[in-house]
């Protein structure tokens, strides 16, 4: 199944040019979201990067963590928790927990979080994302479920560029690397 599952992600994939005659390509993985073939193998996919761990909960950053983390916490029987980005939306009314996120490949810093009280000291967390490049964002939430006494389990994304020093250290697991896309730069 997982090699289906990759040959879909492959054949439903685009590099875009946002501003025609631009030369700035971007990923464009709105194919993935439009094939129910996808949809329905994608989170017991990401699930069997990790045979035999038990997560207990997922958590994963927005936008498309929310999108891809609850089909990933379904797989494995655990619970979600989403992890918000600071001031993209009015404040949430309950305490959160939060982390600062390094650089991205973008130059941005960014902060994630939680609501405290969905995360406790007993919990195994898998991290799930759809790409992880530099690894910050994948860093501040290792940072951030730490903080909470929660231990993580590791990092499954759909698509893994981040230099193999970054994806040992951070336990990321991907069912792609940037290099199965084609070799324009690039991801998100």
């Amino acid at each position: 199944m997982t090699s289906d599952l990759r040959d879909l992600l492959r054949a439903e994939f685009r590099w875009t040019d946002p501003e025609p005659g631009s030369g700035l390509l971007v990923s464009d993985r709105s194919g993935w979201w439009r094939n129910p073939q996808i949809i329905d193998g994608l989170g017991a996919g990401l699930a069997a990067l990790f045979p035999g761990v038990r997560p207990t909960v997922v958590v994963a950053p927005e936008v498309t963590g929310f999108l891809v983390g609850p089909l990933v916490a379904r797989a494995l029987g655990a619970g979600f928790v989403e992890a918000y980005r600071a001031g993209a939306r009015r404040p949430i009314a309950e305490p959160m927990t939060w982390a600062d996120v390094p650089t991205d490949h973008r130059g941005d810093a960014q902060r994630l979080g939680v609501r405290t009280r969905l995360i406790g000291t007993g919990d195994r967390v898998l991290l799930v994302d759809d790409w992880a490049v530099t690894g910050a964002q994948t860093r501040g939430l290792h940072t951030l479920v730490a903080g909470l006494g929660a231990t993580v389990v590791g990092a499954a994304v759909i698509v893994d560029e981040c230099p193999p020093r970054v994806t040992a250290e951070l336990g990321i697991r991907g069912l792609l690397t940037g290099a199965d896309l084609s070799s324009e730069p690039g991801g998100a």
